[in-house]
């Protein structure tokens, strides 16, 4: 009767180690698997993130695109003024030298006179020519600065959407390889714990078989 007490009592002393080796088990997988969803919940946090400052950076380049424009109507509406100036300079200049003309028919006494309306006319194309080089510069200028404002910036928002574009990916692939394990943690943990229900269920039949046959031995 001492031999089988002691059998019994070390198969389920036995029972009850690997039953508490399994509760441990299935506790740290279970503390790990929700680690492993605190990781999840920040990479989604982090992909919307970057979601939002995708956004945010292709509303900029929207508004870029639009003060580009608005530069570039300036820079229009410049070169048409300045072609404006130059035709009516040009007016201005014809309708000088007609009056010059009426005005040399009419003096015809000296040389003095005709000398003093010659150096008033290289005055008026030296006027002229500085007046339309200033414009000419200034247009130049204006489509240079849009020109050089606008790669700039572009450049800048492409290698800014490159990189954001490299980002999501990279969260993406975190995010997929997470749920992997984190799957893989919770079909662990269910066989686990059918694991612990067959051991408990071991160990009740065997208290069952051992009082049985503790009953049957001392009714011999």
């Amino acid at each position: 009767r001492s031999n089988m007490d002691s059998m019994f009592e070390a198969y389920i002393n036995n029972l009850r180690r690997q039953l508490d080796t399994l509760g441990q088990e299935k506790l740290r997988l279970e503390s790990e698997l929700g680690n492993m969803q605190g990781l999840v919940e920040d990479f989604k946090n982090k992909y919307e993130d970057e979601i939002n400052r995708r956004t945010e950076m292709e509303n900029e380049f929207v508004l870029l695109k639009k003060d580009v424009d608005e530069a570039y109507m300036n820079k229009v509406q410049l070169e048409a003024r300045l072609e404006g100036l130059t035709d009516e300079i040009n007016f201005l200049r014809q309708l000088y030298e007609e009056e010059l003309r009426e005005l040399q028919s009419q003096i015809s006494d000296t040389s003095v006179v005709l000398s003093m309306d010659n150096n008033r006319n290289l005055d008026l194309d030296s006027i002229i020519a500085e007046v339309k080089a200033q414009y000419e510069d200034i247009a130049n200028k204006s489509r240079a600065e849009v020109e050089s404002m606008y790669q700039i910036k572009y450049q800048e928002l492409q290698s800014s959407a490159g990189r954001h574009g490299d980002e999501l990916r990279n969260t993406k692939n975190e995010i997929s390889e997470l749920n992997r394990y984190i799957t893989r943690l919770q079909s662990e943990i269910d066989a686990l714990k059918a694991q612990r229900a067959n051991l408990e269920a071991q160990i009740a039949e065997a208290e069952e078989r051992g009082e049985l046959a503790l009953k049957d031995a001392r009714a011999k």
